[in-house]
C-alpha cells in the first residue's frame, strides 16, 4: 500500500555546501520539436521522484540467475513483493538522511512504495530549485502536450549524494511515438486470392506461427499486460470492432480487464490500439491489463512512473510488453543502472518483461566526422527480453520470413555481455567476421540484442472504428511474442508449473530449437561511405537483427513445458 510520509525531525543542512551531480552524463538538451513555453512560476507545484540507494543489488542479481536458470534447483522459485523488499530495502541510515534532507527544505508531502526505495514528493518550483542546485524548471510543449523539465543539470547536497541513485522529473522527455503508419499506403489493394493476403491479421499470425483454434487461454490465474507511455489511449470500441472482424476463428475476450492509470478522452492512438489488439488476439482469451499514463503531473516521467508502480503492486500480470525506448547515449548511467535493478526486481518475482528493439536498425550517432551505431535502452538491458522484427519474403503470401530492415539491434555501449548469451554471440561474430561492419562502429563485448523476433510489417489495426492497413514496427512484433509467452504460461500454470519469468537464460539454452531461423536481410544504419546505410545482417542461429528468429509455437510450447 502507498504510504503517506510526513517528516517531523528537523535537521539543518547548509544550503551552501553542494557538489554532487548524480547524473553528470545525462543529456539535458531539449529536442527541437519541444517548444519553450516559459520559466515555471516559483509557486507552481512539481512532483519529483527520489530513487533511494538500495541494498544487496548483487544478491538480487544472484537470485535472478538462480530462479531463471533451468539447471538450478531454485528455478521458478520466485519471490513475493515482501521478500523482494526485504532484499533491496534502503538502509535505515539512507532513509533517515534522505527524509531529513527533504524536511530541512520544508518538504513534507511524500509517498513511498512497498519496497521503500522510491519517494514521490510534491513541492513548489522554488523549493525544488533550492533543493537541487543547478536545476531551472521550464515548461515545454509538443503537439499540444506540455511537460515541465529542468534546462540545466541538477546536483544534490554532499550528505545525501551517496544515498540516492537519481532524481526523476528533471530530465528525460517522453519519446515521440514511433512512426508506425502506412509505410506503403499507396499500394493498390487487390482482391484476395487463395493463399494470398493483404497484410498481417490475427489469422495470418496464427497460420505462420502454427497456433490452432485450441491455442487460447483457460487458466484462471493467468494474465498479461501492455504498458503505454505516450499521450495516447486504446479505445474499447475499437478493440471490440477488431475482435469482431478478425477474431471469429478462435475464442477471445473483447474487453480489457483492468486499466491502471487514466485513459484519456481523446482519439485512440495507433500504437496503443496495436498493442492491445495484438496481445489479446495472440494471447487469446487471457485476462489483459493496460498500464497507461497514470494521470501524470507535467513533471513526471511516464516510464519511471510505471516502474514505480511495479514496486508497489503485489498482484501483477505475468507478461508485460512495452514499446518504448531511448538512445542509450541520451541517458545517464546512474539512471540506466537503477532501471536495470528494477527489471531484476520484476524478474525475481516471475514477471516476463518484453521490450521492442526499436525501429531504427543499428541506429547512427554522429560525433564530429566519425559515426557509430546507436544502441537503444531498455532494449539493451541484460535483464529483459528484447523483440526484433521480420517481414514475409513475399509480402502477399504466408512465406518464410526475412529481416525487417527497421528491426532494432546491436550491442550495448553500457552493459557488458551477459553470460547466458556469450557463446551464441561469439559464434555469430566468428561466422560473419568477414562481412561485419567496422569495429569502430560497435562494442563487441556489450549486451547484444534482440533475443527473438516476430513479424513487424504490414499489420491491420482498427483505430477510431476504421480498419487501417500497413501499420509496421517492432511495436507490433512485441505484443505478438508476449501473447505467445502468455499462452505458454497458461499451459504451465494448468500443469502446476511456475511461470516462465525472465526468459533469456532458458531461451539461449534452447540454441534456436523451436524457432524459425531468419537468415536473410540486413537492417539499416549510418548513411556514410564506410557502411553505406547497412548495419548487421541476419545469419544462421542467433544474430543482432532477429535474435534466435521467430517462434514456432507448438515446438516452443513443448520445449518450455519440458522440465
Amino acid at each position: 500500500m502507498t504510504t503517506l510520509l510526513t517528516f517531523s525531525l528537523p535537521l539543518l543542512f547548509s544550503s551552501l555546501v553542494w557538489s554532487g551531480y548524480l547524473e553528470y552524463d545525462q543529456d539535458v538538451l531539449i529536442p527541437d520539436d519541444w517548444n519553450h513555453a516559459g520559466r515555471l512560476d516559483p509557486t507552481e507545484e512539481l512532483g519529483l521522484t527520489f530513487a533511494l540507494k538500495q541494498q544487496n543489488t548483487d544478491l538480487l542479481e544472484s537470485i535472478l540467475g538462480l530462479v531463471s536458470d533451468p539447471d538450478s534447483g531454485l528455478y521458478g522459485k520466485y519471490l513475493t513483493l515482501d521478500e523482494v523488499s526485504s532484499v533491496v530495502r534502503p538502509s535505515k541510515l539512507t532513509q533517515k538522511v534522505v527524509h531529513h534532507w527533504l524536511l530541512s527544505h520544508g518538504i513534507t508531502s511524500c509517498l513511498t512504495v512497498h519496497t521503500e526505495d522510491f519517494l514521490q514528493c510534491s513541492m513548489t518550483a522554488a523549493v525544488a530549485e533550492k533543493l537541487l542546485p543547478g536545476s531551472k524548471f521550464h515548461r515545454y510543449i509538443r503537439d499540444g502536450h506540455s511537460v515541465v523539465r529542468s534546462s540545466a543539470p541538477y546536483s544534490v547536497h554532499d550528505d545525501v549524494h551517496e544515498h540516492l541513485d537519481f532524481v526523476g522529473g528533471l530530465h528525460r522527455l517522453p519519446p515521440k511515438g514511433q512512426d508506425l503508419s502506412q509505410a506503403s499506403s499507396n499500394r493498390e489493394l487487390k482482391q484476395s486470392e487463395a493463399g494470398v493476403h493483404l497484410g498481417v491479421t490475427p489469422a495470418i499470425l496464427r497460420t505462420r506461427y502454427n497456433l490452432t483454434a485450441a491455442d487460447v487461454g483457460t487458466a484462471h490465474n493467468n494474465s498479461q499486460a501492455v504498458a503505454q507511455f505516450l499521450e495516447q489511449y486504446y479505445s474499447p470500441a475499437d478493440l471490440a470492432e477488431f475482435m469482431g472482424m478478425y477474431g471469429s476463428s478462435f475464442k477471445h475476450l473483447s474487453q480489457v480487464d483492468r486499466v491502471v492509470g487514466t485513459q484519456g478522452a481523446g482519439k485512440a492512438g495507433i500504437e496503443a490500439s496495436l498493442d492491445v489488439e495484438y496481445i489479446m488476439s495472440t494471447g487469446a482469451n487471457i485476462s489483459t491489463w493496460v498500464f497507461t499514463n497514470p494521470g501524470r503531473h507535467e513533471s513526471q516521467e511516464p516510464f519511471l512512473q510505471w516502474m514505480v508502480l511495479l514496486s508497489n503492486m503485489s498482484d501483477l500480470p505475468w507478461v508485460h510488453t512495452i514499446s518504448y525506448g531511448d538512445d542509450e547515449d541520451s541517458l545517464s548511467a546512474a539512471y540506466m543502472m537503477r532501471i536495470n535493478t528494477e527489471f531484476m526486481k520484476a524478474g525475481v518475482r516471475g514477471l516476463s518483461l518484453l521490450f521492442a528493439s526499436g525501429d531504427s536498425g543499428a541506429g547512427c550517432r554522429h560525433l564530429g566526422t566519425e559515426n557509430s551505431f546507436r544502441p537503444s535502452f531498455p532494449a539493451s538491458s541484460p535483464y529483459v527480453t528484447t523483440v526484433g522484427g521480420t517481414s514475409f519474403k513475399n509480402p502477399f503470401k504466408v512465406s518464410y520470413e526475412v529481416t525487417d530492415y527497421i528491426s532494432g539491434g546491436g550491442f550495448s555501449n553500457v552493459f557488458k555481455m551477459p553470460d547466458y548469451q556469450a557463446s551464441a554471440v561469439d559464434a555469430y561474430l566468428k561466422t560473419v567476421a568477414a562481412t561485419l561492419p567496422p569495429q569502430a562502429y560497435f562494442n563487441t563485448s556489450g549486451r547484444a540484442y534482440p533475443d527473438m523476433a516476430a513479424l513487424s510489417d504490414n499489420y491491420w489495426v482498427v483505430i477510431n472504428r476504421v480498419p487501417v492497413p500497413w501499420v509496421s514496427g517492432t511495436s507490433a512484433s512485441t505484443p505478438v511474442v508476449g501473447g505467445m509467452l502468455s499462452l505458454i504460461n497458461d499451459q504451465r500454470l494448468l500443469q502446476g508449473l511456475p511461470v516462465l519469468g525472465f526468459l533469456n537464460p532458458r531461451l539461449y539454452q534452447l540454441k534456436g530449437k523451436a524457432m524459425f531461423d531468419v537468415t536473410e536481410g540486413c537492417h539499416l544504419s549510418c548513411l556514410d561511405e564506410q557502411v553505406q546505410g547497412k548495419g548487421f545482417c541476419a545469419a544462421p542461429s542467433w544474430d543482432p537483427v532477429t535474435g534466435w528468429g521467430t517462434p514456432n509455437y507448438p515446438e516452443l510450447l513443448a520445449a518450455l513445458l519440458a522440465e
